[in-house]
């Protein structure tokens, strides 16, 4: 567990320990739930499809192919425990790979039209 107050900077940072110096990772999804069994029926979205769905999320500089850091402003789900669990996403790609999925970034799904 990690304490942190309300609407403060939660800082994290996600690594491949592999030798590989080629692989690099990707933030496809990361999941915020007032539970840690459930992350379907009450969730809150920060990441999906590697598009930023929270205001305060933002990424931080890494030196390394293989370290994700990022950030968002911490939160209480309404009317529940004080407690929110993270269920995030990675992508592992080989670096310079640009038909894969690390280097397509933001996926933003089309919208269907309605049928009559």
């Amino acid at each position: 567990p990690y304490r942190v107050g309300i609407n403060q900077n939660l800082f994290l940072e996600a690594s491949l320990h592999s030798s590989d110096p080629s692989l690099e990772l990707f933030l496809d999804t990361c999941v915020a739930s007032p539970t840690r069994h459930n992350f379907t029926t009450k969730s809150y979205p920060i990441i999906e499809n590697g598009c930023a769905k929270d205001p305060t999320y933002a990424t931080y500089y890494s030196p390394f192919r293989h370290t994700l850091r990022f950030k968002f402003n911490a939160f209480q789900f309404i009317q529940s425990n004080p407690e929110v669990y993270l269920q995030c996403e990675l992508v592992v790609c080989r670096a310079y790979d640009y038909s894969s999925r690390c280097y397509q970034g933001c996926l933003q799904r089309s919208k269907r039209e309605a049928s009559s």
